[in-house]
């Protein structure tokens, strides 16, 4: 039997159950579950960037490599078909080599036989067409007659368009046309030979001859076509490496010669184009030199050819800076063509530029005009400007359809009237015409019908020499002889013309209103007199 529960023991509490969890407990416990499930959140979230980016990356090297091997592909396709053609091109130049030597022996052998024959013919009449002017050129490419050859260009500059179709079927026929050509341009390029020369008559000066830069930039343009490998065309051009050695040491030689000119700002624009397609010609473009052609270039950027060039020299990546610093240098019509030459036409859209390059104009033509020396001049110098703006425009507008986004019909307008106030001004200037002979006043014999005509044209502002003039041999009277009225209709405005008193026994006309003994001096018949002053 269990024991009897002592009663004087005190008995232990009944357990109790344990106290419920507290508000703030809870709410710790909360916060904790939340901010634990942002940092998973966010460490999500940055390995999904991660592997985002890693996956574009892998993507981007997965394309490059694709591209690399495109590009293997295809340079290994090039040059698999450049081994292949080699020998097609080299046979091809050997006939055309051949070819060359017997067209030059034949012709050499003909004109001299002609020559024994026919005797010295006129060259003129050999040249009157284009054929005549193809063998003329030919003849001289078969003999390799660079110095006559040379002298044959530069005499006809008028026929270039006939010359530029011409010269690169005559050079096909010369045995080695890019030695011919250096050796033909050797006169001026690089360096002009001809400035040498001293001018008798000028001590001081040196006889610099008239430019010949066009016949340079055409005889290089020429060769292009002829050097070019017949297979592949401009992707192989045939020069030989003598001639490639001896056309660098052409362009180093005319380099070192800028100081001599004075800098690259003094250098003429005709002597900057020949030696950038001379460079573009036997492909001996430098990487080293960009800065030194990117000059050059901008320096002579109004020249037609010079954004084709740009693009050739291999500046095209540098095409933007070149625009800004035209658009800086206020040649915007410049900036225009070598923007459509690089396609960034959105980058610099040209109508603002040309109407910046009009209002600049206008600005320089209104400031030539408020001059302290305003003239007759200063007002013709600041009309040809705006009028050779406004021509530059319309052709922009003309050769690259900017009809609809700027019209030209005002600009025509404007240039129609500075052509009218123009013509206006020199029909005002023009003297007016002699006065016709009438009867002196004296009721004495009408002059002779020569009277008054001189055989020297020139017009002097100074007195014949006394010479010329015989004195005339009646009484001279101490005191100017008063005119007699004449009629006022002359011309419809009056008449600007003086009387005139003859005199019999004088050789001409006696002015009235001068003292006695100063004659006129006439220009030629049917003139007015020359007066020591104007009439304006």
């Amino acid at each position: 039997m269990g024991s009897l529960p002592n009663p004087g023991e005190l008995s232990p509490p009944p357990s109790r159950p344990p106290p419920p969890a507290s508000f703030d407990e809870f709410q710790r416990q909360t916060s904790l579950m939340t901010s634990c499930t942002l940092l998973w959140k966010e460490l999500s979230d940055h390995f999904s960037s991660l592997e985002q980016d890693l996956q574009k990356q892998a993507d981007a090297l997965k394309a490059k490599l694709q591209a690399l091997n495109s590009e293997t592909q295809t340079s290994l396709k090039v040059l698999d078909n450049r081994e292949s053609t080699i020998s097609k091109t080299m046979s091809m130049a050997f006939e055309s080599l051949e070819k060359a030597t017997k067209s030059s022996i034949s012709g050499a052998l003909s004109e001299d036989l002609t020559m024994c024959k026919d005797g010295d013919q006129n060259e003129e009449s050999e040249v009157d067409n284009s054929e005549g002017l193809f063998l003329k050129l030919k003849s001289f490419c078969c003999k390799f007659a660079a110095k006559d050859f040379w002298d044959f260009i530069t005499a006809r500059k008028k026929e270039l368009e006939l010359l530029r179709s011409e010269l690169p079927k005559a050079l096909s026929d010369c045995v080695d046309p890019p030695r011919f050509i250096l050796e033909a341009i050797s006169e001026v390029f690089p360096v002009d030979k001809r400035n040498v020369k001293i001018d008798r008559n000028n001590n001081n000066n040196y006889n610099f001859s008239n430019d010949l830069g066009w016949a340079c930039v055409l005889l290089l343009e020429s060769l292009i076509p002829v050097m070019m490998d017949p297979v592949l065309g401009k992707e192989r051009m045939l020069v030989t490496p003598t001639i490639k050695g001896k056309a660098e040491e052409i362009a180093d030689t005319w380099k070192k010669s800028l100081d001599e000119r004075g800098g690259i700002e003094n250098v003429k624009t005709p002597d900057v184009h020949t030696f950038l397609q001379h460079l573009v010609t036997f492909g001996i473009v430098k990487k080293e030199d960009v800065d030194l052609y990117r000059k050059l270039v901008v320096a002579s950027a109004w020249r037609k050819q010079m954004p084709k060039l740009a693009v050739s020299l291999g500046l095209g990546d540098k095409m933007p800076d070149v625009i800004e610093e035209l658009i800086s240098r206020g040649q915007q019509v410049d900036a225009v063509h070598f923007t459509y030459e690089v396609g960034l036409a959105d980058k610099f859209p040209p109508v603002p530029l040309l109407k910046a390059f009009l209002k600049d104009a206008k600005k320089a033509a209104t400031s030539i005009l408020e001059g302290p020396n305003n003239s007759g001049r200063a007002a013709h110098l600041a009309a040809k400007k705006e009028q050779s703006a406004i021509r530059a425009v319309l052709k922009c507008i003309e050769e690259y359809k900017l009809e609809g986004e700027l019209p030209s019909e005002n600009l025509k307008k404007r240039l129609e009237q500075l052509e009218k106030t123009k013509s206006e001004k020199k029909k005002s200037s023009a003297s007016p015409p002699a006065a016709k002979r009438t009867r002196a006043s004296n009721g004495g014999p009408m002059p002779p019908a020569k009277a008054g005509r001189s055989t020297n044209a020139y017009v002097s502002s100074f007195p014949p020499p006394p010479t010329f003039i015989r004195s005339p041999s009646h009484t001279q009277y101490p005191s100017p002889v008063p005119p007699y009225p004449t009629s006022p209709a002359m011309y419809g405005h009056g008449s600007r013309s003086p009387s005139y008193a003859y005199s019999p026994e004088a050789t001409g006309p006696t002015l009235v209103g001068t003292y006695p003994g100063t004659p006129v001096n006439y220009i030629s018949y049917g003139m007015a007199p020359a007066y020591p002053q104007a009439y304006y």
